[in-house]
């Protein structure tokens, strides 16, 4: 569709205005409404959010209703990527989805996890346009919003299937955008993505082109949109405790943030899984979440233990809060648990 524009230029899907061309990606597992609202506020566009299965929203599960679903007012436009195999389910459960707020509906046709493509959603839809186009189809016509689709190049190196079929998306479903992650399913994060393919895709289609897979970094990110001829790119990993990277590639920061921004930003992010999770839940959850942060917080090897098998919260903030305030914890560690902060 484009010549490459300026990232910090709005555009926009299906009608839908996108401040930027900056997007967060979906992030299975861990895209939830306080991931998407970081990355808004270090100056995202738009934030996808993780997969959700559309029999989930079919058949209003209560906990998909009540987690997954769950939209801040402050993080739209939003997009809710869904994922199944029968259009007549995903036109429900994209009903469901508009109903509790999204904007965009995206339709995830590249997810290489074989337990995903074992019941034919994911990537598995390359070998089966026909479906493809249905659910594409059916999701529209449910939710009354534009769709868009996120899909590989193909499922096995050399196979082109996947840039097939998102010209097909866009001329017979009408689908508004595509989001191309050019590598095949089957080497997942592995190899070089070939942005080649993202270019030609650009010249087929009249709909928006983000490419989406290996930027880890905003040099990465930057190299990929010019490379590529993309409208925008989709930032998945590298956002992973660092959301500054958004605010880089908009001209919003030159610099790293210090540690003391650091430490902010995971106490922020300590606040709001406990807000959605309980405190309970937000102790094992945010697990996964210390080792993205612990080395720019140049925690000492015990720390970051520590803060892995934490059994509560204030002992966690104590700890987060002393690697902020000078960089060394181990004060706070040798002490032992401290007043919640």
């Amino acid at each position: 569709m484009s010549a490459t524009h300026d990232l910090r230029e709005p555009f926009e899907i299906g009608g839908v205005p996108i401040a930027n061309r900056v997007l967060l990606a979906p992030l299975a597992g861990i895209g939830n409404w306080f991931v998407r609202l970081q990355a808004k506020r270090h100056g995202a566009g738009l934030a996808v959010s993780e997969m959700i299965s559309s029999f989930g929203l079919h058949h209003r599960n209560e906990r998909t209703l009540r987690e997954l679903m769950r939209i801040h007012p402050e993080e739209h436009p939003v997009s809710v990527q869904l994922f199944g195999h029968d259009a007549e389910v995903m036109r429900s459960g994209a009903a469901v989805a508009a109903e509790a707020g999204a904007d965009l509906i995206d339709i995830n046709m590249g997810c290489p996890v074989r337990k995903v493509r074992r019941t034919g959603a994911g990537a598995q839809l390359l070998a089966d346009p026909d479906l493809a186009l249905a659910l594409a189809r059916g999701a529209a016509e449910g939710s009354g919003l534009p769709v868009t689709v996120k899909l590989r190049s193909g499922l096995v190196p050399g196979d082109r299937s996947g840039l097939e079929l998102a010209v097909r998306l866009v001329e017979e479903a009408g689908v508004a955008a595509i989001a191309f992650h050019p590598r095949a399913a089957a080497v997942g994060h592995k190899g070089s993505p070939d942005y080649a393919l993202v270019r030609e895709l650009v010249g087929r289609i009249e709909v928006p082109v983000i490419v989406s897979g290996g930027l880890k970094t905003a040099a990465a990110a930057r190299a990929a949109y010019e490379d590529s001829g993309a409208d925008a790119v989709m930032i998945a990993r590298g956002a992973l405790g660092n959301p500054w990277v958004f605010e880089e590639l908009i001209g919003r920061r030159v610099d790293p943030p210090g540690r003391p921004e650091v430490a902010a930003e995971l106490l922020w992010v300590v606040d709001r899984a406990e807000e959605h999770l309980g405190t309970e839940r937000a102790t094992r959850y945010l697990r996964k979440f210390y080792p993205w942060y612990t080395e720019s917080l140049e925690a000492p090897a015990e720390v970051a233990a520590e803060l892995q098998r934490s059994a509560d919260l204030p002992r966690a903030r104590d700890l987060i809060a002393s690697l902020g305030r000078n960089g060394d914890a181990r004060k706070t560690l040798i002490a032992g648990p401290g007043p919640s902060l």
